[in-house]
């Protein structure tokens, strides 16, 4: 094999390695943008499943269903949502 063989062979390889090279950046790129959908679907089902089970505490409590601990958890959960309300106004009233 002549160099020039040698050099058109290196350089087809060459060539062959930057398109694999250019088609696994894009093939990377697009698995990055699906794992950030993803994680914004699963932020969003996180956030749906926390609001329906609170839902579910108002309404057991609402219906007197609730044992000791749940009613400690549910007390806990709105107070604290009590002390942000009054902090926020609190705040918009300065």
């Amino acid at each position: 094999m002549t160099v020039d063989q040698q050099f058109t062979t290196l350089y087809e390889k060459l060539q062959n390695l930057l398109r694999q090279h250019n088609r696994l950046e894009r093939e990377n790129d697009k698995l990055r943008e699906e794992i950030e959908e993803w994680k914004g679907k699963e932020a969003a089902a996180l956030s749906k499943a926390d609001e329906l089970q609170q839902q579910i505490s108002i309404l057991k409590m609402a219906a007197g269903q609730m044992n000791d601990k749940d009613k400690k958890t549910f007390e806990r959960k709105l107070n604290k949502y009590i002390k942000e309300i009054d902090k926020t106004i609190a705040y918009l009233s300065q």
